[in-house]
């Protein structure tokens, strides 16, 4: 179902506020959306003086709200536009930094997306130098320069050039914001359309066996809660986004099918109906009130990654472990397991049956490893 923004007649209001020693009254426009009875604001900064006490003030106003029933018909004009299916020269003036910044915004109570996201908008802002570009000049020439930048120019934390699927990560969110403009008419074409992509390079992706994860269960950590929200994922095969909003609501139990998690996934908004074993009850304790977080407190920083790390070692494990490992560690123990590749990527909720074929191959490699260390029997 698509949604129109609607612009209710009176839609330019006041609110007051206290700037400085003078009282003023901040300007807002308010969209109304009449499917969902919806309002959303967009705060313009301008501000009117509450009483004008002189000629100075008064023209202040008047010329404040010129300004604002300016700015209102223009965005009029662009929801009109857009509407009709047209895209209206408003939104082309729109710069790709600041409309990309807006998306970067959004991701924020996203912990599992937001870090790659204001890592792209620190890139493209660079690239750029600081100086926006309209959205609708965003075209090939511009998007094959900045892969070029991606892959080639040393912009890596540590002064060297990006691993490629670090740059194919980059470029991809540049992919979906485009995507997304093109898709909300907010430019006439997706330049994307014909720019090729950055192939994904072939990574050694690391991950605990069941024996590891036993000895990490038997170990303790400084940090409990994350402890129980890994190996929880390596059990259940939840990426960190999906575990951090869990809540008690999202768990269900019946005789027919045991316990089940029904989520949306964070990363890809697909709905997910996941049955998960009483060894994961076992980790959350006993319920609480349905709106309540079940990892509470659960935080991604390099802080608490030192701590991962700090547990790892004190287990006795000497492989660099993220925790993003234990969803990889899930999806290797079910297909040692011999649980079929189809089955193990609709417990992950992939979307393609490619993606998870990666494992399939880390498990063709133990078992290639496995023959080489067979002995010499002739010697």
């Amino acid at each position: 179902m698509k949604i129109y923004l609607m612009v209710r007649e009176g839609q330019l209001s006041k609110k007051s506020i206290e700037k400085g020693k003078t009282k003023m009254n901040s300007l807002y426009l308010m969209y109304h959306d009449s499917d969902t009875q919806k309002r959303n604001y967009d705060f313009l900064k301008l501000y009117l003086y509450d009483k004008p006490k002189n000629f100075l003030e008064k023209e202040h106003n008047k010329e404040t709200k010129l300004l604002a029933e300016s700015i209102k018909a223009q965005k009029t004009l662009d929801l009109q536009s857009r509407k009709h299916g047209f895209v209206s020269s408003v939104s082309g003036k729109i710069g790709f930094l600041e409309y990309f910044k807006q998306m970067t915004d959004k991701k924020y109570e996203v912990n599992g997306t937001y870090g790659t996201w204001s890592s792209t908008l620190k890139h493209l802002t660079a690239f750029c130098k600081g100086k926006d570009i309209p959205i609708a000049k965003v075209d090939d020439f511009f998007i094959e320069n900045f892969k070029a930048y991606l892959l080639t120019a040393k912009i890596s934390t540590n002064g060297s050039r990006l691993s490629q699927n670090s740059a194919l990560s980059y470029f991809n969110k540049i992919r979906t914001a485009l995507k997304e403009a093109f898709q909300t008419k907010m430019i006439v074409e997706n330049p994307m359309m014909r720019v090729k992509g950055i192939k994904e390079k072939e990574t050694n992706r690391q991950y605990l066996t069941l024996e590891e994860l036993q000895l990490l269960a038997k170990t303790d950590c400084e940090y409990p809660t994350m402890k129980d929200a890994f190996i929880f994922s390596a059990l259940t095969g939840l990426r960190f986004s999906d575990i951090k909003a869990l809540k008690w609501k999202n768990l269900f139990y019946s005789n027919q099918n045991g316990w089940m998690i029904k989520f949306t996934q964070q990363k890809t908004k697909g709905a997910e109906h996941l049955p998960i074993s009483d060894h994961s009850i076992k980790i959350i304790g006993n319920r609480k009130e349905d709106d309540n977080l079940v990892f509470d407190n659960l935080i991604y920083s390099a802080y608490h990654n030192l701590k991962l790390r700090k547990w790892i070692e004190d287990a006795g494990i000497d492989k660099h472990i993220t925790f993003h490992c234990a969803r990889h560690s899930f999806a290797t123990l079910q297909l040692t397991m011999n649980t079929d590749i189809y089955t193990v990527s609709k417990l992950l909720g992939h979307r393609h049956l490619k993606t998870t074929e990666i494992y399939a191959k880390v498990i063709d490699k133990k078992k290639i490893d496995a023959v080489s260390n067979m002995p010499d029997l002739y010697r």
